[in-house]
């Protein structure tokens, strides 16, 4: 109908076919007749689709929404399509916004969740910080989904616990007696300029005239206000690290006086809670920080650390309660206590909470190892039907569990050595042999498969928020691999 004129025939570069070959017709610069589907760009059983299917249809994002109160202002990107690239991104490793920006130019799975549209960088990162208790509210959700496709049993779960590097250098650390030393060194630098500024305020003219001359008219020897100022702000942040650590020191001290007078009153028969308040606060006005404890200025609630490796890294302590059935997580925090032995009652506690159901077995190593701990493992036995198994020592790499000694306990036996005992039968190493087959692949997983060994988020709040958030795409991946967007379907319809 329309007179076009003829193209020539493009061939490849370089020697000629071997004979007379007819090719597949390709033209990179061929104009599309008709628009191109999403739908075509990916398989049907893609992660992509299961995220996109379960935002839309699953999740419950009225927390997300709830947070919109004002109808003036340019119109923002719908949280659907930011929830589908954080999901999308936390499940598979790219967790930076500034990742997500570039995957949204040159990844077909990315672009296929935002429809071709490309927010920045900032718009995903301010999503994420404004929403972040929401997001974290997803773990819950996808455990929920986890249990109506019977994933979770809670016959048997595996609780540990593994170090996250914290959005901060442990070279922005600063220990308790460095600081003060420190700080006292800036108040006398502080004095000395300002008795300087004094004494070239009180000679003005004179210092003025002299000045010109030296360093011309519009010279200045230094600027003691910048000074001043410059040292007064770095001051100010290291009484705020002292003021914290101090606080930290009587916060500890309050809390062991405290258990120690309830003990003694538990021996003895009382109950006097003014006691135990009174035993507190003498503690606390007594503490001392040690010279060695630290602070950080980047991140002041990460702390120095030891990890698996044996380095010492400024990270928070992630908990985890793992279910056995599937590797769902049940239950996931983040403290920022080194020691995992504050957080056995707490974590069984929030996992009970999350399922409905307290586990028939729990499975714990030796970091929870304390007399608190076995008496709370005892009472929980008899209160909830929960069996512990836990570590009371670390063998040495070749070491094989002793057999446990024949005939009855002794009556004078202590807690420890009843669970060491315990553990040695045959039945206590059938079960704690699982342990590590339950929890250490879950994060390990979390490590390699979502890149989640560095938290990019500051503070405890955003520490824990991140790592429910990657213990959601967690669940969501095992859901994903169990039953795929049919199984979800079904289990949602």
């Amino acid at each position: 109908m329309f007179e076009v004129e003829p193209v020539e025939k493009r061939r490849p570069m370089g020697p000629a076919a071997g004979v007379d070959k007819t090719f597949r017709a390709f033209d990179p610069h061929q104009v599309l007749l008709l628009p191109p589907s999403l739908d075509d760009w990916l398989p049907e059983e893609h992660l992509a689709r299961f995220v996109a299917d379960l935002v839309d249809e699953v999740l419950d994002l009225g927390p997300v929404l709830a947070d919109y109160t004002e109808k003036r202002g340019y119109p923002p990107y719908d949280p659907r399509l930011m929830v589908r690239l954080l999901i999308y991104g936390y499940t598979t490793g790219v967790r930076s916004s500034r990742a997500i920006e570039r995957r949204l130019v040159d990844d077909v799975a990315f672009r296929f969740l935002a429809a071709g549209q490309a927010p920045d960088f900032r718009s995903i990162a301010r999503f994420r910080r404004r929403h972040l208790d929401a997001l974290a509210g997803l773990f819950t959700q996808s455990l929920r989904l986890a249990q109506k496709l019977g994933m979770v049993t809670m016959g048997r779960v595996a609780l540990d616990g593994t170090k996250l590097e914290a959005s901060a250098s442990k070279h922005k650390a600063m220990s308790y007696g460095r600081l003060t030393d420190k700080e006292e060194r800036i108040e006398a630098e502080i004095a000395q300029l300002e008795a300087k500024a004094q004494a070239l305020l009180a000679d003005a003219e004179a210092a003025d005239e002299a000045e010109d001359q030296i360093f011309g008219r519009d010279g200045k020897e230094v600027d003691l206000p910048a000074e001043l100022d410059r040292r007064e702000k770095r001051l100010a942040k290291l009484q705020a690290a002292r003021a914290q650590i101090e606080a930290e020191a009587a916060d500890k001290a309050r809390a062991d006086a405290e258990d120690k007078e309830r003990r003694r009153q538990e021996r003895a028969g009382t109950s006097d809670e003014q006691a135990v308040t009174d035993a507190g606060q003498k503690a606390a006005a007594r503490a001392r920080p040690k010279p060695k404890a630290q602070a950080n200025f980047t991140d002041p609630d990460s702390r120095i650390m030891k990890n698996s490796d044996g380095a010492y890294i400024q990270a928070y302590n992630a908990q985890a309660v793992v279910d056995e059935e599937h590797q769902v997580i049940t239950a996931a925090d983040v403290t920022c206590n080194p020691s995992d032995a504050l957080n056995y009652t707490s974590m069984l506690e929030q996992s009970a909470r999350n399922t409905g159901a307290h586990p028939k077995q729990a499975l714990v190593d030796a970091g929870y190892c304390s007399t608190t701990n076995l008496e709370a493992a005892k009472d929980r036995q008899l209160v909830c039907g929960t069996d512990t198994f836990m570590a009371t020592g670390r063998l040495a790499h070749d070491e094989q569990v002793p057999s446990a000694p024949r005939g009855r306990i002794p009556k004078n036996a202590t807690l420890k050595e009843r669970m060491a005992r315990k553990l040695r039968t045959k039945p206590g190493r059938k079960a704690y042999s699982r342990r590590k087959a339950i929890v250490e692949p879950v994060f390990g997983q979390i490590m390699t498969c979502q890149n989640g060994r560095q938290l990019l988020l500051r503070g405890e709040d955003g520490a824990r928020g991140e790592w429910r958030l990657l213990a959601a795409c967690h669940n969501l991946r095992k859901i994903f691999r169990h039953a795929g967007t049919a199984g979800l379907a079904a289990a949602t319809g």
